[in-house]
């Protein structure tokens, strides 16, 4: 072979190595960006109506229904919380914040409000709701066995459930005749919620007094109707507001001596005299399986919405000698469980 084809041989070569070595390293990087890609630690935005300190028992429940299915927070999980504290107008923007983050999918908690604020906010990030009480009538779902679009997760719809607090308020209190009922009427499931208590009212001979709590400003004028209307006892409806505000109601009807009956446990825990309602923890620990489905490739839409399957009823006596009342044994025998 003379020189210059010698010459020619190993220049091929030597392009031909090079071509090959791009080739295996295009493959590498391509490899290497998937490989990040299914690696990426994904964020759940957590938009919250009310406090942090209200929710603290429910989100630990979430979390730890996450670590049980092997989403550890700031392992492979993270959460970006954002908290309205029980002022609604702020759940828009909140929600608009988490997605310029971005995150990858979020976490409604405190009913309607923030699931809606999620809602309007995305078309396309999956969206958890934690606790809503009419996701179908409140425009949020098409139907609870296929809610279709982004978003699904948990219902406490129950409507049965405002009678049954007015039952055990007649079997607590046989004489009661007016219950006042405390809420925040811009709501927007407080339509639904005064309906179902008018009609169970209606049914057991009880008349209901509607006083408005739009803030904290608002409740000593509050309790000051309550007690003008000479009220046998105190009703909280679900919403935002009254919830963050829970601390400072249990008080007032202490102070007032004025049985009280709420659908959270948070109450009973506070200091309320009864609570009925509802397992919030079991719900928020229900709501991390939802989350790992999604997680693992299913589509919210295709996610049949579910409702309570676990129930509570708490008295607290510390508070029923505080206010000179005495708990019936036979209503006292169903509790779940009894505060002291």
């Amino acid at each position: 072979m003379s020189v210059s084809s010698r010459h020619l041989v190993h220049r091929w070569s030597k392009r031909k190595s090079m071509a090959v070595g791009f080739f295996v390293a295009i493959i590498c990087l391509s490899f290497g960006a998937a490989g990040a890609q299914q690696t990426k630690t994904p964020r759940i935005g957590v938009l919250v109506a009310s406090t942090a300190a209200v929710q603290k028992p429910r989100l630990e429940a979430f979390r730890q229904g996450l670590n049980e299915l092997g989403l550890v927070e700031g392992k492979n999980i993270y959460l970006e919380h954002r908290y309205a504290d029980g002022k609604p107008e702020r759940l828009p923007e909140l929600a608009a914040e988490l997605l310029r983050i971005p995150v990858d999918m979020i976490f409604a908690v405190g009913g309607t409000p923030p699931a809606q604020a999620a809602k309007n906010a995305t078309t396309s990030i999956p969206i958890v709701m934690a606790n809503v009480a009419d996701a179908v009538g409140d425009g949020l779902v098409a139907s609870l066995s296929r809610p279709g679009g982004n978003i699904t997760g948990l219902s406490t719809f129950a409507p049965e459930l405002s009678g049954k607090r007015l039952e055990l308020l007649k079997e607590i209190l046989p004489g009661i005749s007016r219950v006042a009922v405390l809420a925040n009427h811009d709501f927007q499931g407080y339509g639904a919620q005064s309906k179902e208590v008018e009609a169970a009212a209606q049914a057991l001979g009880l008349r209901v007094q509607p006083v408005e709590v739009r803030d904290g400003s608002d409740l000593d004028n509050a309790f000051a109707t309550v007690t003008s209307r000479r009220a046998g006892a105190v009703m909280t409806l679900s919403d935002p507001v009254t919830f963050s505000l829970l601390k400072r109601i249990v008080e007032l009807t202490i102070k007032n001596r004025i049985p009280s009956i709420h659908l959270q446990e948070e109450y009973a825990n506070a200091g309320g005299l009864v609570s009925y309602g509802p397992s919030y923890t079991n719900l928020f620990h229900r709501a991390a399986t939802y989350v790992d489905k999604i997680l693992k490739g299913a589509k919210p839409g295709d996610l049949p919405v579910e409702q309570p399957i676990k129930f509570e009823l708490i008295f607290n006596l510390k508070t029923a000698k505080q206010i000179g009342l005495i708990i019936p044994p036979n209503v006292l025998a169903r509790a779940d469980k009894v505060m002291r």
